[in-house]
Parts: C-alpha cells; structure tokens; sequence
C-alpha cells in the first residue's frame, strides 16, 4: 500500500481509495500547494496577503487551511480525463472525478515534485508537477502511452476548474494569442479605499498549453452539461464545444485528439498560475513552457529544497524514522522557516519557534528573526501578538485577541539559537524598535522577561487575558483576573534560561535577579496550583480552579506538568507522581493528548476551547505541539524511554493498519492526530492533515539534543545520547559550525557514564571543543548498557 523510495526522496501510495486525503505539498516564497492523492489541491501565493488563483465553486471566506479539509466534487483540483474513441469508455487521472477501478495507480510524493502513474484500459498515463524558486505557476506535464499490441484512437482532457472567481466581475475564454485559456475577475471590494488597494491584484488566472489543442471549454456548465463531473456532457461529443464564459464560472478544458501506436507515447506541457495582466502571462509562457523550461525548472527546484537539508543523519535499528529525520523533518521545519507560513503576520510565539528550527539549517534566517522580533517589542517590554512582515501589513484574526504568552518564546528559542552558533554576538546588536527607541538585544530580552514578572496577580501567577499559547483558552481571564497555570511555570523556565545567558555575560546581578524570580513564581505555583498529583491549567475570573481531580472534563494538561519539569517548579517526588497520571490518562497508541477528558460541551469559564469537538483541535486531541514540549521535557531528566515513545507515535506507520487510521503519509508531522480514544475509538489517531505546526521544530531538536545527544554550548559541542533502552547502537552525521562530526554510538558494559573518544583518547567531559570548519571528525561514543 505504501512505500519509500531506497534513497528516501520518494514516498509511493499505490492506492487511490486506503488513505483518501492523503497528500504532499511544495512551496516557494510566494505559493504553497497542497494536492491530495485524488487530485484535488489547495493552492495559494502572496501579494503580499494571501490569495488564490483556483477557486471553490461558491463564494469563499478567506480562513486559514481547514483542519480534516472535506472534499468535494467541485473542489478545486488538476484532473485529465482520458477517453477511448473507438468504445466511448471513460477514466481520469489521477482518480476523480470519474473513480473508475485502476489497472494501476501510483501516487508519488518527493520533496521536490508530485507526481502520479495511471494505468486504465491499457492507457498510462503520467502526471507531474514541480514548481518554480521564485515564480508563482504550477508546471504540469502530461504522459499518455498505449500498453496495448494495437493502435488507439483516445482524447486526453485537462481539465482545471478556475472555480466562482468574483460576484462582481469574471469570465474566460480561449486566447490564441496566449495559448491557452484566460480568465480574469475583479476582486469584489466595497470602500472606495479598497480600490486602491486592489488595483494591482493578480485577478488574472491562466491555463497555458504548449501544444496547441483540439479544442476547449472556458465555461464550466457548457463542459458539465447534465452528465456531472464524472461524465460530462461534452465529452460525449467528438469534440468540445470552444465556448467562453461570460459572467460565468470559468474552466479550463482542452481536448487533443491523437492516435498512438503500440508502445507510443506523447508528453503535453502546461502552465498554471495567477497573473496581473497578458504581459505577465506572456513573460511565464516564455520563461517556462518548454521542455528545456520544465527541466531547468525540476533541477533548479530540486536545488533549492536541498538548501533545506539539515544537519543530522540517523543510522537506527528503526529505518521508518530514519527515513523521517534524514529526508522530510528537516524539509518541514524548512518549509516554516522559509515562507511563515505564507502569512504577514505570523503570531509571535509561531514566528519564533518556526525560526527556531531554522537554527539548524539556516541559522542566519533565525538570527534575522529574532532582530526583526524585538524590533516590533512594545515600549513597555511586552511582545505584540503578531510580527509584521510586510510593508502595510496589519495584525489581523487571532493576532487581534490579546495573548500573555509572547515574551516567554524569545529565551526559549534563543536558547537554541545559542547552542548551534555560539553567536553570542548576537546580544549586542542595537535595534531600533518600533516606537523610535533603541536598545540592545540582550536589553530587549531583559524587559521582555521584566515584562513576564510584572503580569501577574498578588498571588504571583500569569495572567492570562484571552489566552496563553492555547488560543482558544479565550475566557479564563477576559475579564482581567484569571491566571494560566501552564504560563505560570513557562515564565519560570523562561526566567531559568535568561538567566544562565545573562551568566554567561558576565552579569551575575542580572542572572542572581531572574533566577530569584523564577523561584519565586515557582513557589507560587506549588501554593496555588499543585492538586496532589499534578499542577492544574488555572483559575478562572471567578477564583474556579480548573485541570484538577474534582473536573469530570479537562481533569489533567500536559502542558502544566512539562513546563513545571522544565521550570523546576516539580521536584522529584513530584514528577513521580505525575508521569504515572500522564500514562494512564492521556497516553494512547497514537501519541499524548493535549488533556484529557475532552469537554463535551461549553464552558463560560473556561472558553472556545471547550466547544470544538470532542478530541478535534485543541479539545483533548494529541496535539503534536503540546506532545514534543513533554519530550523535550522528558530528555531533561532522562525520561528516555518514554520520551522515545511520544516521539515516535507522531510519526504515521510503520503498520498499515497504523497508516490507514491516521490517513496520512509519513512526510510531516501535522498539527494534531485526533483524541477522545475512550469515547471515540473508531476516529482516534485521524490525522488533521495540517503540515502548518510549531512542532517540528521541536521534533527536530529533540532528535538532534535529546535522543542523539548532541548540544553546543559556548565551547563546541556536548554529547550525552539518550538511546531507547531497546536501542544498542546507531550512528549519526552531524553538522556543527561548519564542521562534519562522524559519530558511532554504542552500548557497552564497561562504562557507568558516556565515554567519548577521538583518535584513541577520551575527551574530558564528553565534549568536543576547538572545532575548525570544513574539518571531519570521527567519534566513538560509548554508553551505559
């Protein structure tokens, strides 16, 4: 059902119908497509706010990605349909919208390309699609070759649905001219500012082809007629009809009628994209539709997301996660590093930790974030809810509510950044902000972390306002009194790390300050939050405490418990106690959920969060974000075998039974799987197919600091791997400032703590310093049995 390439760059579903939302996606900095394996796609480009060029065939409000995206007949997508002259018969690729049972049906997904081989009535047909560095255009070629002993007379039909543009203005028509069919619109708009705003919008989309067609429809009820998508009405004539659409959901159809011999193939070319006007469409035409356009296209493509590569490589006795961390982990932290997930202002705990990840791939990207994030910090010291990015940008949706929690990302992430680069340099930079004033960067994240310690009550808890790093926690705290449990201990860790930099900085007053305030939010937190067995979620408006035994839903967060680990909040008793509840409460085969149980109706108290569906979302699902915090939080105290666990079950297979449930291919990690195992077994573990997460970067870092082992510090590099116990051996690649570090890491009976050697002599400490670039360094690393 489903397979990996031997170098890993391909994943193959070669079944339509086992894992029906299954997908891949590509990227550039202005598009992003999502295509499932059926072929239907959500694709997008900046300009500079996002904006798309294939439409759903009613009127759409712009929303972000929907989780568990329904499909539909009419959702857009790229489809062929193939028709057998001679007998009438009927198919398309790569399965709608016709579903005839395939001869053969390969779905391929690199990270790179999509592409998909089609077997039917003795026709294959391949399908790819690769996409530009820069531009925004889909390029999709299309193969059709007879298997038969005997000539064919077929038609083959592209057809990509551009959808229901514009209430106020939209039509299509063929363009000779072009070559291919156009459609224009008007962005609808109603202030008359909004013109202006507007006048330079792509409204232009196009569907260019290489090889002049047969003929064409740009109107979708003329190719559609009464037959449906699954058998159009104008496909049953010898030939489409040439129409246009005049204030009429466009399309874009061609026929070419051709004959092939046994064994004969033919290749058709096409472009798919946005365009401002018919200078634009003519400039992509000639820029790329050609076969040497499409090749150098593939290759420089290939170029640029191998930029996105990373710096470690596994050897484990498991080759389904090697797969994953060698080839598609580091892909996926890049995708978010790269384009902020295709937004102008992504929320600043999103745009922090997404370039966190950057840390290990392009730590120059992180270095930038982080000047660009202070540059926008409020006067006051806090972090607004969302950097912009974009000249005119504004903060918009979720960036309108106000979140407590901002400030606390800046050490966490910097922590990493630190780690990998050493550049401590960084600290000194001066950075004019926002409001005309000018500090340092260590000054800024100073203020920040005096900010955190300012927003509490008399108790010493955070403040929550209108939610914390869970956004739909809306009304804990809107009315100004409520207190995050979870953001309590975050400020404590939060504190802890700033601490240690200011240390290293040589200001000991600074670090003795914030590591006296960390203790004293802790101490708060243990007052006010500790339940017995584990650390509640907050205290409503109203002085409720909520995430504690007597709650029949949301009884125990995982957040709380990880965070109160790594703030120190929890002793060792403490955590005893805790990591057995987490176990039997939140633990299921598809990974740790966000709490447990799931509400299953609204709570005034509490907020949103509590009306999604029971186990969708935040409302108890495994939440992969929440989960690898409680990884990273189980590696700092040598939880190794269970950080092991939840590390792995957010990863799909390596069981088809695992992969069906999930619905999903293993090339991301998503936003959540869902929960509510107990009450809903038959949907627990769906994936939401979300690839848009700050998980990854933490995956990533968990591989490369936790499990591997393998942390900088100011000095060079730390090794301390923490192997599942079921684990003997493996072997990692590791770049490190610009160093190549091979390291062969094994069980032995002979040590009681990790040995280090290189060329023949123990390193002290088990660290390897004064490292020179460009040099390779062979290790062998001994651990305890």
């Amino acid at each position: 059902m489903l397979r990996s390439t031997e170098d890993g760059d391909h994943y193959e579903l070669l079944s339509p119908t086992a894992l029906p939302k299954a997908g891949g996606f590509l990227w550039n900095q202005k598009m992003m497509i999502q295509i499932t394996c059926r072929g239907y796609a959500t694709a997008q480009f900046m300009q500079p706010e996002p904006s798309k060029y294939a439409h759903a065939p009613n009127l759409e409000a712009k929303t972000f990605m929907q989780p568990e995206q329904n499909y539909y007949a009419h959702h857009p997508g790229r489809f062929v349909y193939v028709k057998d002259e001679e007998t009438g018969q009927l198919f398309s690729a790569p399965y709608e919208p016709v579903k005839a049972p395939l001869d053969r049906f390969v779905f391929s997904v690199g990270k790179s390309d999509v592409g998909w081989t089609i077997e039917h009535l003795g026709i294959r047909v391949d399908l790819t699609l690769v996409i530009p560095t820069h531009d925004v255009v889909e390029l999709w070629s299309v193969k059709v070759t007879n298997l038969t002993a005997r000539p064919r007379r077929i038609s083959v039909y592209p057809y990509f649905p551009f959808g229901y543009m514009s209430w106020m203005n939209q039509e299509a028509e063929w363009r000779p001219d072009l070559g291919g069919i156009v459609s224009s619109s008007i962005t609808p708009y109603q202030k008359a500012a909004d013109y202006f705003k507007n006048k330079f919008l792509k409204d232009k989309s196009y569907f260019l082809c290489e090889t002049p067609p047969t003929s064409w429809e740009a109107m979708q009820q003329a190719f559609e007629g009464d037959g449906g998508l699954h058998a159009p009405s104008s496909l049953q004539q010898p030939e489409l009809s040439r129409s246009d659409a005049r204030y009429e959901t466009p399309v874009a159809v061609v026929q070419y009628r051709t004959e092939l011999k046994t064994d004969e193939q033919r290749e058709y070319r096409f472009l798919f994209g946005p365009a401002y006007d018919d200078v634009e469409i003519r400039a992509i035409r000639d820029k790329y539709l050609s076969k040497e356009g499409f090749a150098q296209t593939a290759s420089d493509y290939a170029a640029y997301i191998a930029k996105g590569r990373g710096c470690l490589q596994i050897e484990t006795p498991d080759k389904h996660v090697d797969n994953f961390v060698n080839n598609w982990l580091p892909r996926q932290c890049y995708y978010h590093g790269d384009v902020n997930r295709l937004t102008t202002d992504p929320q600043t705990r999103n745009y922090l930790q997404d370039n966190m990840g950057m840390s290990y791939i392009k730590p120059e990207v992180a270095r930038k974030a982080f000047l660009i994030a202070v540059s926008q910090q409020e006067e006051n010291g806090a972090m607004p809810d969302g950097i912009l990015l974009a000249e005119g940008a504004e903060l918009k949706y979720i960036n309108q509510i106000p979140h407590t929690d901002h400030c606390i990302w800046l050490p966490v992430t910097l922590e990493a950044y630190l780690s990998e680069t050493g550049d401590y340099a960084l600290l000194k930079e001066e950075v004019k902000g926002m409001h005309g004033d000018t500090y340092t960067v260590f000054e800024r994240f100073s203020r920040a972390m005096d900010w955190l310690l300012s927003a509490r009550d008399e108790r010493g808890l955070s403040y929550i306002a209108q939610g914390d790093w869970c956004d739909p926690l809306n009304m804990v705290g809107y009315k100004g009194k409520g207190v995050s449990g979870w953001q309590t201990v975050a400020t404590a860790f939060a504190l802890k790390v700033w601490a240690d930099v200011c240390e290293h900085e040589g200001k000991a007053d600074l670090a003795a300050q914030y590591r006296a305030g960390a203790k004293i939010v802790n101490d708060a937190a243990n007052e006010h939050l500790w339940d017995g067995d584990w650390f509640a979620r907050g205290i409503t408006d109203d002085n409720v405490t909520f995430g504690i035994k007597k709650d029949n839903e949301g009884r125990i967060w995982l957040n709380p418990q990880t965070w109160s680990i790594l703030s120190g909040a929890a002793s060792k008793e403490q955590i005893a106690r805790m990591l057995p509840e987490v176990d039997s409460q939140m633990s299921t085969p598809y990974g740790t959920v966000m709490f447990a149980p799931p509400y299953s109706s609204m709570r005034e108290d509490v907020g949103r969060v509590t009306q999604k569906y029971p186990g969708s979302a935040e409302n108890g699902s495994v939440y992969n974000h929440a989960a690898v915090f409680y990884v990273h939080s189980l590696y700092s105290i040598s939880e190794t075998d269970r950080a092991y666990d939840v590390l792995r079950k957010m990863i799909p297979g390596p069981s088809e039974e695992d992969y069906v449930q999930r619905g999903q291919l293993p090339i991301y990690i998503p936003n959540y799987y869902r929960g509510a195992y107990h009450q809903y077994p038959r949907t627990a573990g769906r994936s939401s197919q979300l690839f848009n997460t700050g998980t990854v970067s933490w995956v990533y870092r968990s591989f490369i600091e936790g499990l591997c082992g393998l942390r900088g510090d100011a000095e060079g590099l730390c090794i301390q791997p923490q192997l599942p116990s079921f684990w003997d051996a493996i072997k990692v690649t590791r770049l490190f400032r610009g160093a190549t570090f091979l390291i062969d890491i094994r069980r032995t009976a002979n040590v009681t703590e990790v040995v280090v050697e290189y060329e023949g002599k123990v390193l002290p400490g088990a660290r390897f310093t004064d490292i020179q670039p460009d040099k390779t360094y062979e290790l062998s690393v001994s651990i305890p049995k």
